[in-house]
């Protein structure tokens, strides 16, 4: 009797994928949940613009997500001085397309959380990428 065959998800990595994946969500939930406070905070207490109080607040998610992708998601074994500098740069293109994106469709005329909720889809994706193939790998 022939051995079974390996299965595709364990052939190509997709059930290491998934639990990736997963694990990028909540670790980036507790960040975004971070941003989307310092965001909220920003504008209505301190009147400062959506797109500026985005940027700050992304910023602020950014640092909570570092700790737990490195050790978390990935369990890199890469140094600081490695994965810090490379995140850094990923996180500030993140916070400035996201200050860009959500002012951008602010100014258009959504509400502001409605535009941070369809702009963190986007940079959630773009990050993982470049998570999973640059920073962490």
């Amino acid at each position: 009797m022939s051995k079974p065959s390996a299965r595709p998800d364990k052939v190509f990595g997709l059930q290491t994928l998934g639990t990736q994946f997963t694990k990028f969500v909540a670790a980036g939930g507790a960040g975004t949940a971070l941003h989307y406070l310092t965001l909220t905070a920003l504008v209505s207490q301190l009147a400062i613009p959506a797109g500026r109080a985005a940027f700050m607040g992304a910023v602020a998610g950014a640092c909570v997500v570092y700790l737990l992708n490195r050790r978390y998601t990935f369990g890199t074994h890469r140094s600081h001085a490695d994965t810090l500098p490379r995140f850094a740069l990923m996180a500030m293109a993140g916070a400035v397309l996201n200050g860009v994106l959500v002012g951008m469709l602010s100014a258009a005329g959504l509400y502001f959380l409605l535009a941070q909720m369809l702009t963190t889809i986007v940079i959630l994706i773009i990050n993982f990428i470049v998570s999973k193939i640059w920073i962490f790998r």
